[in-house]
């Protein structure tokens, strides 16, 4: 099954995360199939917090992909 998630990275105590589509038996920051934007959670001053591909996360889901439960609130919010 194809997921939509978060990779993890930047360094210690200052995360950084890659919105990721990834075959769901793949670990959490191996291999994936296009990475679709970014979330910055500490994001500051005129810092990008989210940046997502609309087009390309709604062709994805469209082909069946699940978005994680923290990857579909941050496409709730970047919409609304």
């Amino acid at each position: 099954m194809v997921t939509i998630r978060l990779t993890r990275g930047g360094s210690k105590r200052r995360p950084f995360y890659h919105i990721v589509v990834a075959d769901s038996r793949m670990p959490r920051d191996g291999r994936f199939i296009e990475r679709l934007g970014f979330f910055n959670p500490v994001a500051t001053g005129n810092e990008v917090r989210l940046e997502l591909d609309d087009e390309r996360f709604n062709y994805w889901i469209s082909q069946g992909a699940k978005p994680s439960e923290r990857v579909a609130s941050l496409a709730r919010k970047k919409a609304a």
